[in-house]
């Protein structure tokens, strides 16, 4: 199976990080968390998700956390806050607080941890007495467009798309199997929203750039593809996208969040 691909930090973020940080505000929000408490950002990636902590939700302390050096030193240098501890450390080894997290949270990353249930565990035991366990994933099999589009057209180039697409891969990554995982962990009064951002690229070029970068499972699918495939694919994206009269590509991305209490 191709690598899904999580190295390289600064095409990360052209590729999906300018969609999760508006995403992450949204989420924060909808979660209300008290201020001044302790949270636990579970695979803070480029640091999408602390940053809409520090910046929405008034934390004491935070501790983001990510199997990626790179991405931790990417989030670090994108923001040097005092509150918040940068830690490389992956499920089954996210590190404790003496009294629990208020907030234990993850955004875009629940479906792509091996062993769900059991990092959910992990997450209900690190929270506080009555903490929130919370994650937001996208809406893969639906309205993400973005990526929609783009594994449709990838089936017609190479049946190999069908090995990455989250769409199929992440059974999860919808609101009746998140409210179901949540429960089945043992979490009380578990919760589901949806969030949507849009998606506006300026041009077609916009949109296609990232996915030659090599980061995530998309843009590791188009790089593993012989030129001209790669060239089928873009031209194949290109008839099948909308299109504004001045050339930009309106679309919209779809997250489901989830919330559960210890």
């Amino acid at each position: 199976m191709i690598d899904d691909g999580w190295d390289a930090a600064a095409t990360y973020e052209d590729f999906m990080g300018r969609w999760s940080r508006p995403l992450a505000r949204q989420f924060v929000s909808w979660l209300d968390v008290p201020p001044d408490v302790r949270w636990l950002d579970v695979g803070t990636g480029t640091g999408a998700l602390v940053d809409a902590i520090c910046a929405v939700g008034a934390p004491e302390s935070v501790v983001a956390c990510d199997p990626s050096a790179p991405f931790i030193e990417a989030a670090r240098q994108r923001l040097p806050d005092r509150r918040v501890e940068y830690v490389v450390a992956a499920a089954g080894s996210l590190p404790p607080s003496p009294s629990g997290y208020a907030a234990v949270v993850s955004s875009l990353v629940l479906n792509f941890i091996d062993d769900v249930p059991a990092a959910l565990e992990e997450q209900a035991q690190l929270a506080s007495s009555d903490g929130v366990v919370a994650a937001c994933v996208w809406d893969y099999a639906g309205e993400m467009q973005f990526l929609r589009h783009f594994w449709d057209a990838a089936r017609g180039i190479d049946q190999r798309a069908e090995e990455l697409d989250e769409g199929i891969r992440f059974p999860i990554c919808r609101r009746e199997g998140l409210a179901s995982l949540f429960s089945s962990t043992g979490l009380a009064r578990v919760t589901t929203t949806s969030l949507t951002v849009p998606t506006v690229f300026n041009s077609f070029d916009d949109y296609w750039a990232p996915f030659v970068g090599g980061t995530g499972p998309a843009p590791s699918f188009a790089a593993s593809l012989a030129e001209s495939d790669r060239d089928a694919l873009r031209e194949s994206l290109r008839g099948r996208l909308p299109s504004s009269g001045d050339g930009r590509v309106e679309l919209r991305a779809r997250a489901w969040a989830v919330a559960g209490y210890r």
